[in-house]
């Protein structure tokens, strides 16, 4: 069975997650985390693709970043793979698969879901119990957006710019987002990603759909009903 086509835009937003394979551990060490992230920031330029919140969990990877061109984030991911894989082996001296296969992903509408998607990536840590407050946790991007570190990965969306007047202002205003955990959208997250479906409203879902040209949204669970008369037809919504 062919795979299914990946959705993807140029200008807008992609979560993606790639975890290690049979989500067995893929750093090792404080240099591999290092390493990682100095392979995202060269390919993040070279493939036209900004990097606006990220977090490196032991046996996975999530990254928010938007591509200037529709294949970006493909492009960007095989060669960033293919590098580290190269290092680990090459470091470990071990040989074989180190992640999952493709990594999952899902467009991101701007408006609403920008900040509840890179709230969800930064509070990984928290939510594993690994650590009590995000800024505890050093392999992501949430000091960089929250507290102004400084970053040469971290390129803000236009969006974080709306958050106030000035510097300190976007700050506190990024740092209120982090209040509360909202499990809905957590689970719808979840789902996008996973499914390679769209995270976004029914408007910016049904603008989608047609450049897609596939669904981007959960089918219904269940057998679709038989008609009675005329040829079967399937509605997805």
């Amino acid at each position: 069975m062919p795979r299914q086509a990946r959705i993807a835009l140029a200008g807008v937003p992609v979560h993606i997650i790639q975890r290690g394979h049979n989500r067995s551990v893929c750093f090792f060490s404080d240099q591999d985390f290092v390493r990682y992230l100095d392979e995202l920031a060269e390919l993040s330029v070279r493939f036209s693709c900004a990097v606006h919140a990220y977090c490196l969990m032991t046996n996975h990877v999530h990254l928010l970043l938007t591509p200037q061109e529709a294949d970006g984030c493909a492009r960007l991911m095989k060669h960033l793979g293919q590098r580290y894989v190269q290092h680990v082996n090459r470091t470990y001296r071990r040989s074989g698969t180190l992640w999952e296969g493709r990594f999952r992903s899902c467009l991101v509408e701007t408006e609403h879901y920008l900040f509840v998607c890179g709230r969800y990536i930064e509070l990984n840590p928290v939510r594993a119990a690994m650590v009590s407050h995000p800024r505890e946790y050093r392999w992501s991007s949430y000091r960089a957006n929250a507290e102004g570190a400084r970053s040469d990965l971290i390129k803000p969306h236009d969006l974080y710019r709306t958050l106030g007047g000035g510097d300190q202002a976007r700050r506190d205003a990024y740092r209120g987002l982090f209040q509360d955990q909202d499990m809905a959208a957590i689970k719808e997250i979840r789902l996008a990603t996973n499914g390679g479906f769209v995270l976004g409203g029914e408007r910016f879902r049904s603008e989608v759909a047609p450049m897609a040209g596939r669904r981007v949204v959960p089918g219904k669970a269940g057998r679709p009903a038989r008609e009675t008369t005329g040829p079967s037809l399937i509605f997805f919504q």
